[in-house]
């Protein structure tokens, strides 16, 4: 077990690149399964969750190779089995992709309820109700979901009953290779899904509409390898646009994608930091105080669930009293005992947490309970005044490559120690 010593109260200066999309890279991994040829994946993050997918896809039987700059070179030819219920398949939420993966390859699939991060109950009834209206049988039983069909997956209409990324990209990955017409409506809109769909058509499939909220994906008989480069990841250039608005300093934020932080640059102009857009990059700047701003998270093009914790560590020290919803997951405010023993005045009354601004926080031994929260709290540490102790970093790893090495670069102050046993 890992910890991270952070020594609080250093400016940021300087260029930080952002890495491929963590979310779009493990839907993309999955669905390469439909691909009986080669396919080389390029930008691909070299973080916990991926190495976890790749091992589960050997498993199953593919060939893979992953390339120290980040491209994964992979043949799901000779794939020779549609179970996936190792403990590897347990330890990731996006491991339920396999579905629909395995689903669209056999016509048949036998996969282990997944895990992730625990805020709450995230259950997968919008991927089943899809999986049912395309022609399978589904029973989940003794921690294994099982799907079956009789003549393989027939497209059909699906209405989601409430906006779902997971379920979006399960469904057309399912969808890809059935038999005819399937139309998803009230679809995710996210930019993982867009990219997940300007893969499968890069490789023969015929999807679309992606990015809005209704996607038609036309089934075809089988689809060819190629090469395809995975979008920049919305969320760790969010958190280095935050990190730098927290510490203060001068940030250039590069290998992004501006129209996908609109949300997330909108609230930090709101709070007083300075944002400069270019073409695949974006500089942040902060001289005076934060102020205060009311933030509610949504699916895209809104704020993004996954930036909340992030903010709520930045909002902790604006001048006022700050105002943050959850409007996407249950639960998701668990981290917020951790700000507080910092320091931090916060308030959780349901979906709602309001936020007292506080002149500083100051270093204390914290944790990371999630992916995100980990980030808020590492943000929390490099602002406060003092040392700072972050354990749990288990969480940081599945989701942020080289994150430490990254904010050093910048002037950050923190190292990565051995916990005692």
């Amino acid at each position: 077990m890992d910890k991270f010593v952070i020594t609080g109260g250093n400016p940021l200066h300087g260029e930080v690149i952002v890495s491929g999309a963590k979310n779009a890279a493990v839907a993309i991994l999955a669905a390469a399964v439909l691909v009986e040829d080669t396919c080389v994946i390029e930008n691909v993050p070299i973080i916990k969750d991926v190495k976890v997918i790749l091992e589960i896809l050997r498993q199953l039987g593919a060939e893979v190779q992953m390339q120290e700059n980040g491209t994964v070179v992979m043949n799901c030819s000779n794939l020779n089995t549609f179970e996936a219920t190792s403990d590897l398949v347990r330890k990731m939420r996006a491991s339920y992709y396999l579905l629909g993966a395995l689903l669209g390859r056999f016509g048949k699939a036998q996969v282990s309820l997944p895990g992730g991060c625990d805020f709450g109950g995230r259950p997968i009834d919008q991927h089943i109700k899809g999986f049912e209206a395309m022609g399978a049988m589904v029973k989940v039983e003794h921690g294994n979901v099982y799907a079956t069909t009789v003549e393989g997956m027939k497209g059909n209409s699906v209405y989601m009953d409430k906006v779902s990324v997971g379920a979006t990209i399960n469904i057309m990955i399912a969808a890809t290779k059935a038999q005819g017409m399937t139309i998803i409506e009230n679809a995710a809109k996210e930019p993982h899904v867009v990219d997940l769909a300007n893969f499968l058509n890069y490789m023969g499939a015929n999807i679309k509409g992606a990015g809005t909220d209704v996607i038609k994906i036309k089934g075809v008989d089988k689809l060819h390898g190629g090469t395809y480069s995975i979008i920049p990841d919305q969320i760790e250039a969010g958190t280095f646009l935050v990190a730098a608005a927290a510490c203060g300093g001068d940030v250039l934020v590069k290998n992004v994608i501006p129209k996908h932080l609109d949300a997330i640059t909108a609230k930090l102009v709101e709070m007083n930091v300075e944002i400069e857009e270019m073409d695949d990059a974006i500089r942040v700047k902060r001289s005076g105080k934060i102020t205060k701003a009311n933030v509610k998270t949504l699916p895209y093009p809104g704020f993004p669930t996954d930036m909340q914790p992030q903010i709520v560590a930045l909002l902790s020290v604006a001048e006022g009293t700050s105002m943050v919803t959850e409007d996407v997951w249950d639960n998701r405010f668990q981290y917020v005992s951790e700000l507080k023993r910092m320091g931090a005045q916060i308030s959780v009354n349901g979906k709602t947490a309001v936020i007292e601004g506080v002149g500083n926080l100051t270093g204390a031994p914290v944790r990371s309970t999630d992916l995100r929260a980990g980030a808020a709290m590492l943000i929390a540490g490099l602002m406060a005044k003092g040392t700072t102790e972050l354990q749990n970093l288990e969480h940081i790893d599945r989701g942020y490559e080289n994150f430490e090495q990254k904010l050093c670069g910048l002037g950050a102050q923190l190292v990565r120690e051995k916990m005692e046993e």
